[in-house]
C-alpha cells in the first residue's frame, strides 16, 4: 500500500441538515494553510497523533460522509472522524437557551448544520493561538505559516501540499531567533516554546476546565489563548475567548443593539447562555455580525490578548 491509498475508511451519516465546510473551517487557519485545506467540499487535516502522521479526509457522498485515514495513524484519526467532524457534538437545551433571545433563536435556525468540532488535540491549536496574540491576523497566519514550513515535514497521503504541524518537541529545542525571523517577539515565541515544553502533559487533560488550568498557569497564555485552544481541542461551546478586540463589541451590539461593549458587558450578555456561551460568539462569526465601524479601519481579526 502506498500512502496515496487510504489505510483506514469509515462511513459516518451525518444529520440531513449537516454543513461540512462550515463545521470544518475552524480547523483551518486560512484557505492556503500548510496543515489543513478545504478543496471541492473535502476536508484534508494533517496531523501528528500516538500512532504517528495521519492525514484525515472528509468527503460528502450521497448524504454521507466519508472519512479516510493515510499514514501511520490512519485509524486513530478515522476512530475519532466524527468528533473531527463536529458530530459529536452536543447541542441538548441549546433550542431552550436560544427562544430566549430572537437574534440567537433566527442564527440558531438559520445555521442549525453548523457543528463544533473537537480534534482531541491541544498542541496544535496552541501553536495557533499564540501566534494570533496582539497582532493582526495577516501577520498571525505568515508567522504559522512559516513556522510550518520551516520545520516542512511532509504529510501523507495523495494531497500533495499538505505539511504536518510542527512536534512539539522541536518547537521547544527550537531558538528564540529563529521564531524572530518570523516576526515573532521574543515573549510570544518564550510562550509558545514553555507550551511546547508541556505539551505532553497538556495533551493527557481529561477535559477543556482542567486544560485551561495547565493552560493558563504557563506564564504568556491567558483566557483568550486558552479558551481558542479548548474549543477547537474539546468542542468546548461555552469557551467563550475573554480579552478578544472584536468579540465584546459583537456580541453588545448583536444582543443588546449597543455599538461597543467589553468584557464585563459580553459575559453579562452571554450568561443567559450558560453552557453554550461559544456557540453564541460560533453563531455571530457565521452570520457575520459586526459592531460599526469608528475611526480607522481595522482587520477583523486583530489585537486579541494573551
Amino acid at each position: 500500500m502506498t500512502w496515496d491509498e487510504p489505510a483506514a475508511r469509515r462511513v459516518l451519516r451525518p444529520p440531513a441538515d449537516y454543513r461540512l465546510t462550515a463545521s470544518v473551517r475552524a480547523l483551518t487557519f486560512s484557505p492556503y494553510d500548510p496543515c489543513a485545506r478545504i478543496a471541492a467540499g473535502t476536508l484534508w487535516w494533517a496531523t501528528r497523533t500516538p500512532a504517528g502522521a495521519a492525514t484525515l479526509t472528509l468527503r460528502p457522498e450521497g448524504g454521507e460522509l466519508i472519512a479516510e485515514g493515510h499514514g501511520p495513524g490512519a485509524d486513530w484519526v478515522v476512530e475519532r472522524a466524527d468528533a473531527i467532524a463536529g458530530l459529536r457534538d452536543d447541542l441538548t437545551g441549546f433550542a431552550e437557551l436560544a427562544a430566549a433571545h430572537p437574534v440567537v433563536a433566527e442564527l440558531a435556525a438559520r445555521h442549525r448544520g453548523l457543528r463544533m468540532p473537537a480534534t482531541g488535540q491541544l498542541f496544535p491549536r496552541v501553536l495557533r493561538a499564540v501566534f494570533e496574540q496582539k497582532v493582526t491576523g495577516q501577520e498571525a497566519y505568515r508567522a504559522y505559516a512559516a513556522t510550518v514550513r520551516h520545520f516542512a515535514e511532509p504529510a501523507p497521503g495523495p494531497f500533495g501540499p499538505l505539511l504536518l504541524p510542527p512536534d512539539a518537541a522541536s518547537v521547544a529545542a527550537t531558538p528564540y531567533w529563529v521564531f524572530h525571523r518570523f516576526g515573532v517577539e521574543q515573549r510570544r515565541a518564550d510562550t509558545l516554546r514553555r507550551a511546547a515544553a508541556l505539551a505532553d502533559r497538556l495533551e493527557r487533560c481529561a477535559d477543556s476546565a482542567e486544560a485551561t488550568r495547565r493552560l493558563t498557569a504557563i506564564p504568556g497564555i491567558g483566557p483568550w489563548t486558552a479558551a481558542e485552544v479548548v474549543r477547537i481541542g474539546y468542542g468546548d461551546p461555552d469557551a467563550v475567548s475573554v480579552g478578544d478586540y472584536h468579540v465584546p463589541n459583537t456580541v453588545a451590539w448583536a444582543l443588546a443593539g449597543e455599538a461597543r461593549g467589553d468584557d464585563a458587558r459580553m459575559l453579562a450578555l452571554l450568561a443567559p447562555f450558560r453552557g453554550h456561551r461559544g456557540r453564541v460568539c460560533l453563531l455571530l462569526a457565521a452570520a457575520g455580525i459586526q459592531a460599526p465601524r469608528f475611526g480607522p479601519r481595522m482587520p477583523v481579526r486583530s489585537f486579541a490578548r494573551f
